[in-house]
């Protein structure tokens, strides 16, 4: 009895941390959503529709390869470190780190070479500001896959703020800063080109910074132990996680991608826009996420399937509430918020709106990727995530044909609806857990859910 008591006060303890870091997490999400919204505003109002939908496109392409290069080891990071920190395996915890590095800037080089080619043969398709924005964006590639593993292996080792701050605030806000100098202060033409500079600018910036902070954090430990090698066990995980982090930042961006394809590259702009605004939604959920995930990998390496289902319950009723509160408060304001931006934005109200149901329909399920991904079922995540990324370009394609950009939105809210059913149910019946808010009726639906399981 006493047993189980000691058990139940450290699953408790383990879900006040998360509730505690996330709120910590959640108020630096808002500040950033601040930082991102300001710096989004101002490149808008300066560049106009056109040139910031050429803007939009690129980057939504460096972020699809960006993805591929970390390789996915920005997800499993999250998994190994808390492992090998729990079974105080240090020299794996060096060797994974050094290992998912050297690869990622590996293949971010690759992307360079390989798409600064193919730019510079097929440069007469491309007008000079969509060639030079792509030549630029291209550097950007290892940066950011080097940023976001180190943000992982910061999040591994605890530090909420650490692994946000030189992300979000610190790369967006230099963003904002350069752009207002190169626009007022050189008195230039501040094109897409300039934009996408300043990007690189800050991003180089935002990884010196969270290569201070793994320094700070890093367990002295880990710095004197041998790296040792599992190089075999870390590919069959990362294989199906590139999948998953590529196919996810194509779900969320083959609207731009699509739009920008056809030549429509100012509704590019306005549905990006739109969809950056409804993807502040999804802030209490990545809140939540910075120590939800190396919790799960925590949890489900003790076993500990109490305290998980708990943790998943309670985490997906947190975010659900505060992201039904912001999707209606952005609903009402679609229209004056768009139009800030400059008067061809309002084209996006529908858009928004459609999108911000599909992101609190998202929100009811919780962050069910992690649970998949953090108990090692990240294959069947990753076929899931295919599957719904490729309805989301069939529905795209037609979508788009038939009502433009409103048509991006329905087709990314219908394929966001299926891939949260489809993983609902696996997590049911692989893992026997009550997905999302499902678990607030616990025993209940589990029994009338048992003889279809």
């Amino acid at each position: 009895m006493t047993s189980e008591v000691v058990d139940q006060d450290l699953g408790s303890a383990r879900i006040r941390r998360v509730a505690l870091g996330g709120v910590t997490a959640f108020v630096i999400f808002v500040a950033c959503a601040g930082v991102t919204a300001c710096s989004q505003l101002l490149i808008a109002r300066l560049v106009g529709a056109d040139t910031y939908g050429v803007y939009a496109y690129v980057t939504a392409w460096i972020t699809i390869l960006a993805y591929f290069s970390a390789l996915g080891f920005d997800i499993a990071l999250l998994r190994f470190l808390p492992a090998y920190q729990t079974k105080g395996a240090w020299g794996l915890a060096r060797g994974v780190i050094r290992y998912t590095e050297q690869r990622a800037l590996a293949v971010g080089i690759l992307v360079i070479l390989a798409g600064t080619s193919i730019i510079l043969v097929w440069s007469r398709h491309f007008t000079p500001e969509l060639r030079n924005t792509f030549l630029i964006g291209f550097v950007l590639v290892p940066v950011w896959a080097l940023l976001w593993i180190r943000c992982a292996i910061v999040r591994g080792f605890g530090g909420v703020v650490l692994a946000l701050a030189p992300d979000k605030i610190a790369r967006d806000g230099l963003l904002l800063i350069l752009v207002v100098l190169a626009h007022f202060g050189l008195s230039r033409h501040t094109d897409a080109p300039l934009v996408m500079m300043a990007t690189l600018v800050g991003s180089t910036v935002a990884l010196g910074l969270v290569s201070l902070a793994i320094r700070r954090l890093r367990p002295d430990v880990i710095t004197h132990s041998p790296p040792e090698y599992a190089a075999s066990i870390w590919c069959h995980t990362a294989v199906p996680l590139v999948v998953i982090t590529a196919a996810e930042a194509l779900l969320n961006r083959t609207g731009v991608v699509l739009l920008g394809w056809f030549g429509e590259t100012k509704d590019a702009g306005i549905y990006s826009l739109a969809f950056n605004i409804s993807f502040l939604v999804v802030l209490p959920r990545a809140a939540i996420n910075t120590l939800f995930a190396p919790t799960i990998s925590s949890l489900f390496t003790r076993n500990d399937r109490a305290t998980l289902q708990a943790l998943v319950t309670k985490s997906a009723s947190w975010t659900l509430c505060a992201a039904g509160c912001i999707a209606l408060a952005l609903a009402v304001l679609a229209e004056p918020i768009l139009t800030w931006f400059g008067k061809d934005f309002a084209n996006g109200v529908l858009a928004l709106r459609i999108l911000l149901v599909g992101q609190v329909i998202a929100a009811s399920y919780g962050s069910q990727l992690y649970v998949m991904t953090m108990t090692e079922h990240e294959r069947s995540a990753a076929a899931l995530l295919i599957l719904s990324a490729a309805v989301n370009v069939v529905a795209s394609i037609f979508f788009i044909s038939i009502l433009g950009l409103t048509g991006a939105a329905i087709a990314t809210t219908i394929a966001l609806i299926i891939w949260n059913i489809a993983m609902a149910l696996f997590i049911s019946r692989h893992l026997r857990l009550l997905p999302g808010i499902f678990g607030m009726f616990g025993s209940r639906l589990r029994r009338s859910l048992a003889p279809r399981l």
